[in-house]
């Protein structure tokens, strides 16, 4: 065998040296792990049906919006008013006024029960008002507060031919100073003036935002309108057992407060509260549906709102 020469070693030491450091930092390939993409939530609004002309929805803490239809679309409020009528007297005057149940108001459209000359104290007969959706009642508050503030203004401010008048000017002045730039009120019921004019207009989006004011600010008047039903008893002793006028209340979860409206000119008018979690009240408001419709609108919106809140 021949001599190796120092050139031939050097080749040999290089490839021996080469192949063996190969070994600790060439690892095995390793076969690539399929990851499949997560699923995107499904949207529990998306495709959702209905009656409503408009809908709003939205957390009363937040204002997170979760669902908007025609939002800001100026319609017929109907007996919604009466969630003004009630934080405008409760901001005027004491729980403890006193109100009397005139022959004007008891002449108001719609009979829930109230006698002439009956007197109630005001944070009961708001409750009453609230609840049955009593015109009577509604236009009792009104003009009793409207004594108190003519005894305040200069009557030239307003026109005198509503025995009403400054108390509903205060509404719209409250509307206003809230955000509510698509509400104005012509009277505190919400029935329709005549065939062609509501006695109130405002926005899907302005009721959530009126709700939301009278739960953050005025808890206490909202409260009766979670129960089906309600023993009130006025300052004569005559009690009255109120129906909620929405029959499906004890169909909502976690209800916090709830009221109806409805009138030839407005169909069927719907706005609720409810906690969809703690600390996590959801107003849904629905204008311009039908009398049975509104539920059905209201239900969805809330069964989707809570869909919604679980998977995020």
């Amino acid at each position: 065998m021949g001599h190796i020469n120092r050139t031939q070693l050097v080749i040999i030491v290089l490839f021996i040296a080469v192949f063996t450091t190969s070994r600790f930092f060439v690892s095995p390939q390793t076969p690539v792990e399929q990851v499949t993409p997560a699923e995107t939530p499904k949207n529990p609004f998306a495709g959702i049906s209905l009656e409503a002309e408009a809908a709003y929805v939205a957390d009363a803490i937040t204002g997170e919006i979760l669902f908007a239809k025609n939002a800001t679309t100026q319609l017929p409020l109907a007996s919604i008013t009466k969630v003004m009528t009630a934080v405008v007297a409760s901001e005027l005057a004491p729980r403890e006024t006193i109100i009397n149940i005139s022959p004007e108001a008891i002449a108001k459209e719609g009979d829930t029960g109230l006698r002439t000359g009956e007197r109630w104290r005001l944070a009961d007969i708001l409750d009453f008002t609230l609840i049955a959706s009593s015109n009577d009642g509604a236009y009792a508050v009104a003009s009793a507060l409207n004594s108190l503030l003519e005894l305040t203004v200069v009557s030239a401010e307003v026109p005198t031919a509503s025995t009403d008048a400054h108390f509903i000017k205060r509404m719209n002045e409250k509307a206003a100073g809230i955000g509510m730039s698509e509400t104005f009120f012509l009277n505190e019921s919400g029935l329709d003036e005549h065939a062609s004019l509501s006695g109130a207009y405002g926005s899907a989006k302005d009721m959530a935002r009126l709700f939301t004011y009278a739960l953050l600010n005025h808890p206490d008047i909202l409260e009766a309108t979670r129960y089906e039903t309600l023993n009130i008893e006025s300052l004569d002793a005559i009690a009255h057992e109120v129906e909620n006028t929405n029959k499906r209340i004890g169909a909502l979860p976690g209800i916090v407060a709830s009221k109806t409206g409805f009138t030839d000119l407005a169909g069927g008018n719907l706005i609720i509260a409810f906690e969809a979690g703690p600390m996590r009240p959801i107003i849904v408001s629905v204008l311009g549906s039908s009398q049975d419709g509104r539920f059905d609108d209201v239900e969805k919106l809330v069964w989707a709102s809570v869909e919604q809140i679980a998977v995020k």
